[in-house]
């Protein structure tokens, strides 16, 4: 036999075994894909839950690695320090969320909320309490038919501003553009009464049911400033008008 087919020889050789070695290693790869991997405990700071085209759909986690909200794209500049779930639609904006937080202080909190397209929470079921004292409920607001990015673009342009009275002024005027309007409560508010508020297309209250701490209920009517013009049982000064 010459050494050219020598050589020959061993290069068939060669390619059949790599060959089998290639094939093992796929095979092994495809069966540890379709195998589940199993965590008796995992400790995590943040865990991102990604659709097979990698779009984001929860975020779930720590206080500090919180996901800060995301509308068409704009990402909001700000530190959402709480710990919880934050949920996202098909078109990647933030739709709701489940948040929870506590301290030694005497205080907790905790709400589930669900967004309207493109634009904040429309009702949201929570817990607050604060210095011995707490409410808790159901909460009902109206929103705008227009998308929150801009409002989130010109916060960002303002988070970016040197602090100072430019910046105070700016963002003041910020908080008071129109984006939407509390209109029902119903829950235990902080005086140990359980209470139902109506409220006008301004986020004025209208009409407030309510049974105090003492048993005693009471139906009022508002105008809108807020001043009492009717009440069951009968209020003498409303009544006197």
């Amino acid at each position: 036999m010459t050494k050219l087919e020598n050589e020959v020889r061993f290069l068939k050789m060669y390619a059949v075994v790599i060959t089998v070695l290639f094939g093992v290693l796929a095979f092994s790869a495809f069966r540890q894909a379709d195998q589940k991997t199993k965590f008796s405990e995992i400790d995590v700071e943040r865990i991102n839950i990604v659709e097979k085209d990698g779009k984001l759909k929860m975020v779930i986690s720590n206080s500090v690695s919180q996901h800060p909200g995301l509308i068409e794209g704009i990402t909001i500049s700000r530190k959402r320090a709480v710990p919880g779930m934050i949920f996202f639609n098909e078109e990647g904006d933030e739709c709701g969320g489940l948040v929870f937080d506590g301290s030694q202080k005497g205080e907790a909190g905790g709400s589930l909320t669900f967004d309207k397209f493109r634009h904040d929470q429309t009702v949201k079921v929570y817990h607050d309490e604060k210095n011995g004292q707490y409410s808790a409920g159901l909460s009902v607001w109206d929103r705008p038919d227009s998308s929150l990015a801009p409002m989130i673009e010109k916060f960002n342009a303002i988070e970016k501003m040197t602090d100072g009275p430019e910046k105070a002024a700016a963002m003041k005027e910020w908080n008071e553009i129109p984006a939407g309007a509390p209109r029902v409560m119903v829950g235990r508010d902080r005086d140990k009464a359980a209470v139902v508020r109506l409220a006008d297309a301004k986020g004025r209250p209208r009409i407030k049911l309510s049974v105090d701490a003492s048993g005693a209920p009471k139906i009022e009517f508002l105008d809108e400033t807020g001043k009492v013009t009717y009440s069951l049982p009968q209020n003498d000064s409303a009544d006197k008008k």
